[in-house]
């Protein structure tokens, strides 16, 4: 005799609509979980090999959202990457300057973080870069893994401004090793 768990199907998750609030104010309400979690989580079982997890997940979430992103907006060259950029400034959550844009490139600076000053406003600026510059890698090789990010300084970290630059490599071209 099966029972109903063996003999059903997989539930397809819904999908994530998460953006739609704006991606500031959904950080904003992860970190106020995440952040006490990760701290007593990281009281029992030592906070590194807690952050290592929480960072490996926010990873490999971040890879599946691009690769959504990518089917949202019907491609995934860098055209199609751009358009997404409304939901990250949302809300003048990032102030950004365009730098470069061709088939090939698209660079851009931030010049106000308003995530950064989020995670110290609430007293958790170390979680930052955890919570949501880690992201930035991940969600281009989602979105299309023959782009590839340098990025060399974040505002997260104390820099005057953050230095996006996409490339999309060509078919010889290996990827950086950076």
């Amino acid at each position: 005799m099966h029972t109903r768990e063996e003999t059903s199907q997989p539930i397809e998750p819904p999908p994530d609509h998460g953006n739609s609030i704006g991606v500031l104010r959904r950080r904003e309400i992860e970190a106020r979980i995440v952040a006490p979690l990760l701290e007593a989580l990281g009281q029992n079982f030592g906070h590194d090999a807690v952050r290592q997890v929480a960072r490996d997940t926010i990873v490999r979430i971040a890879r599946e959202q691009g690769a959504q992103l990518a089917t949202q907006v019907g491609g995934d060259d860098l055209a199609h990457f751009e358009q997404t950029m409304a939901a990250w400034t949302q809300d003048d959550a990032l102030r950004i300057e365009v730098v470069e844009r061709d088939g090939e490139h698209f660079g851009f600076n931030v010049t106000r973080c308003r995530y950064a000053e989020l995670y110290r406003a609430l007293g958790i600026p170390e979680l930052g870069a955890l919570l949501s510059c880690n992201r930035d890698y991940a969600l281009i090789e989602g979105f299309n893994p023959a782009v590839e990010l340098t990025r060399t300084q974040t505002i997260m970290r104390g820099a005057s401004h953050c230095d996006f630059r996409y490339r999309l490599r060509r078919q010889d071209s290996p990827p950086s090793q950076d």
